[in-house]
């Protein structure tokens, strides 16, 4: 006889079970129709499609990590088949990116990112955009047009949200009636003004010293902005020179505090498109070397990068080549490299003749202007001036069109003032801001803002087969302003700063300054051949981390806000060190790259044993930031209480100790001065701490921290457990619903290195350990046989969650490893595991 399913069980317990069957199948159901959507939108990787408008057929070959290969007889066909193959993967990346740059987000996401749009709107970056269009080269504009033209026919193909990818399904739970617009160039170029704005050097730390100036006596502020270490950090250019460490200049502005915090409010508030707004980022950079076949096993270059940027999830670069099948003056690409979903061409890799890599420069291109203003006109050199004005009509999903008034004056748009009450628009600013001052504004000067060229860069760059090439190409690198490193497979290697980088009639652009007399203005910008340039320098290398350009100057001012220096030195050191042992290889290149030695450790771990810690975890540790180290655990943990200790009770509100090298700096001075009064608290009554009293709390207050996440026993603590990355989505992965953070998140990653280290996992030591910002990709060239270079991204190719290539090389990036960078088209087919023919 046949028993019923549960028969044998009692009635509350039959009643569970079959509600829990139920509800299982439930979740499988759903979860089938989960995968179905999520799979309707994964790209066709092999067989044929149409791509209307191509002269002829297009091969698209993708290799295991779903990194596609292009192979066109046209520059048109080749860049409409890069802008279909991105879209294929990154269309959803590519419009919030396009909505964000235009200031339209609240177009997707309503009055939550109302804002933001203001911000956006305010600084003009679309209507800059448009504006660079006619200035760009025919090809440049020819390439931007093509580029549209493969994005918009997949777009035409892909007209429904499961089509497209599972975020539009997300979206149209709350906002059913959003339709992407057609894909034009300016979308793209106004992308290069968000990759600005990231990059954008010192306003930061314009806005904090002019704060910090309002607070402290001159000499005391001064100690907080330590020039760069000339005397034991190398530059770029020429070499380690003999000067002391160079101070900033600056005034001291009167009365203009509370206009200062409001523009911070709107510079914390702008979007990070690369991740690298708010919170301890001034010492975000990058890393590049490149070293000559004197020194290497080939006897030809290799060429090293890592940009350090934001993590996002997906990763913010795409890899891809661009070939044409016969290279000729008609067809010139044959260029492998990282690109930008979203923008024509390669940014950073290699063609068939020549390498490249970036690192931020980080010129002072931005000055901040405190302006009088009385109604709706501005005081000029004793004049009044009307106010430029114009309206921007912000439509708001769910909601009414929200009126935006922007205002500027002669040195650029308004700032201070765009989001209201800047005490509610940011959290935290309200400690910054006292009661409004009349009549004061601030205005932002920023290159960005002049319509450029830098889309003709990208460009030129792809197509250079020599060192002059390459000049002429970083002539039109307007901004954001880059060191570029240069090899070739002539065994030549280079080095050139370019930008738009601006002369100032009087003062350094460290403070804010007055808008009204007329004696701070930009008289005119550096011309290009005066920017530092080597090519082929007697030592056989070139290191570039965000370190001194060169030897400070009066022919030649780019900036005082260097990062100061640890990252590039320690290349210096494991370079010098590896040219000694042998020969430089690809390998070694790359061991560099993950070096995870913290250049503090060997100055401030002395005093912690003097004084004694409450543990062995200092002892015997050779400053090296592993992921299972656990003096790197404590270590880290003391610097983060310290600087809460040290700076906490004078500067909350004004600037925040990240942490980063120029902390470093700071704490080292002040280590020679253990009666400094930065070391006293305070807030404490009838006695003044000196250091050993604040080295020592700060080590206890460590070991109870530590004790309390990591366990009692020191031994075994380890610093990846607190040092862990998110991989986090752009849009909804911060979204407060688990189940749709669940989709598209991934993580948390064990990370080694630091903030400072060559390995630059960043964090902000005034909000915890986790990693905030990271080397974004990994690549070393091999001049001598290309086929034999590697590369990294953080996540993977694609941007549709649950594909396999949505997250496959995170794991790897994490120890890391490599992948074959392959470019031959003999490499490429013997790796490729899918094939896409695109047909007119």
């Amino acid at each position: 006889m046949r028993i019923a399913p549960f028969a044998r069980l009692s009635r509350p317990i039959r009643w569970i079970a079959r509600t829990v069957v139920v509800l299982l199948v439930l979740a499988v159901v759903l979860a089938g129709t989960v995968t179905w959507t999520v799979r309707r939108s994964f790209p066709q990787l092999s067989g044929e499609t149409r791509l209307p408008g191509l002269a002829a057929a297009v091969t698209v070959h993708r290799d295991a990590q779903g990194i596609p290969q292009i192979y066109a007889d046209s520059p048109a066909d080749l860049l409409k088949a890069q802008g279909y193959v991105h879209a294929q993967d990154r269309f959803w990346e590519m419009d919030f990116r396009r909505k964000t740059t235009a200031g339209r987000l609240s177009e997707l996401f309503g009055a939550s990112t109302l804002d933001i749009d203001k911000v956006v709107r305010t600084l003009g970056w679309r209507r800059t955009a448009e504006a660079e269009l006619p200035l760009l080269r025919p090809e440049t504009r020819q390439a931007l047009e093509d580029y549209a033209a493969g994005v918009n026919a997949w777009m035409a193909r892909h007209d429904g949200f499961a089509e497209r990818s599972l975020e539009y399904g997300v979206l149209a739970l709350t906002n059913s009636g959003y339709e992407p617009e057609p894909w034009t160039p300016a979308d793209s170029l106004a992308w290069l003004k968000a990759m600005a704005w990231d990059l954008r050097s010192n306003m930061e730390s314009e806005i904090d010293r002019a704060l910090v100036a309002a607070r402290l006596p001159a000499e005391r502020a001064a100690q907080l902005y330590p020039g760069y270490p000339f005397d034991r950090h190398q530059t770029i250019v020429t070499g380690t020179g003999d000067e002391a460490a160079q101070e900033p200049k600056g005034g001291r502005p009167v009365g203009a505090a509370d206009a200062l915090a409001e523009a911070s409010a709107l510079v914390d508030a702008a979007p990070a498109l690369l991740g690298t707004a708010g919170g301890d980022f001034a010492g975000i950079g990058s890393n590049s070397w490149v070293v000559g076949g004197a020194h290497t096993a080939t006897g030809k270059p290799l060429l090293a990068n890592d940009p350090h940027l934001g993590p996002k999830m997906p990763s913010i670069w795409y890899q891809a080549g661009l070939h044409c099948r016969t290279k000729s003056a008609a067809c010139p690409y044959d260029v492998t490299g990282y690109t930008f979903a979203g923008l024509p061409g390669v940014v950073i890799g290699h063609n068939d003749k020549i390498a490249w890599g970036f690192t931020n420069l980080g010129p002072d291109v931005s000055d901040l202007y405190l302006e009088r203003v009385k109604g709706d006109t501005v005081e000029v050199a004793g004049e009044w001036k009307p106010i430029q004005t114009r309206t921007e009509q912000i439509k708001v999903a769910g909601g009414e069109t929200v009126e935006l008034e922007v205002r500027a004056t002669g040195h650029g748009p308004i700032i201070s003032g765009v989001l209201g009450d800047a005490r509610e628009a940011v959290p935290g600013a309200a400690a910054r801001l006292g009661e409004k001052a009349e009549g004061l504004e601030v205005a932002l000067r920023w290159t960005a803002l002049d319509p450029g060229r830098t889309a003709d860069a990208i460009l030129l760059m792809n197509r250079a087969e020599n060192f002059e090439q390459f000049r002429e190409g970083a002539a039109s690198f307007e901004a954001p302003s880059q060191n570029l490193i240069y090899a070739d497979v002539e065994g030549n290697i280079g080095y050139q700063a370019p930008g738009k980088i601006p002369v100032r009639s009087e003062g350094d652009g460290t403070m804010p300054v007055p808008g009204w007399d007329g004696e701070h203005e930009w008289t005119g910008f550096v011309p290009f051949e005066k920017l530092p340039s080597v090519y082929n320098p007697s030592e056989g290398y070139i290191v570039t981390a965000n370190n001194a350009v060169a030897r400070p100057s009066e022919e030649l001012f780019l900036t005082s806000d260097w990062s100061h220096g640890y990252r590039s030195q320690r290349i210096v050191e494991r370079v010098k060190d590896t040219i000694a042992e042998g020969k430089m290889t690809v390998r070694t290149m790359g061991e560099i790259q993950m070096d995870d030695h913290n250049g503090l450790a060997p100055l401030l771990v002395p005093h912690l044993l003097r004084i004694g810690a409450p543990n062995d975890a200092l002892k015997g540790w050779d400053s090296g930031q592993g992921r299972d180290s656990a003096g790197a655990a404590y270590f880290n943990a003391v610097w983060r209480n310290l600087l809460e200790r040290v700076f906490e009770d004078e500067l909350s509100g004004a600037v925040a100790p990240g942490g980063n090298d120029r902390w470093y700096e700071v704490v080292r001075h002040l280590l020679d001065k253990p009666e400094d009064p930065f070391w006293d608290d305070v807030r404490t009554t009838g006695t003044a701490e000196r250091r050993d009293d604040m080295l020592k709390a700060a080590m206890a207050d460590a070991d109870a921290e530590l004790r309390e996440r990591l366990g009692d026993d020191p031994a075994r603590w380890a610093w990846g457990d607190l040092h862990t990355l998110d991989l986090t989505h752009e849009t909804f992965g911060t979204s407060g619903i688990a189940p749709i953070e669940w989709l598209f998140n991934r993580g948390p990653l064990s990370t080694g290195g630091g903030k400072d280290t060559v390995n630059a996992t960043g964090w902000d030591a005034t909000e915890g350990y986790q990693v905030n910002w990271v080397p974004s990709m990994r690549m070393v060239v091999d001049l001598a046989d290309l086929d034999r270079s590697e590369w990294i991204n953080l996540t993977g190719a694609s941007g549709h969650a649950f594909h396999r290539n949505y997250d496959d090389q995170a794991e790897l990036w994490a120890e890391g490893r490599f992948t074959p960078m392959l470019s031959t088209e003999r490499a490429v087919r013997q790796a490729a595991e899918n094939t896409l023919t695109l047909v007119p």
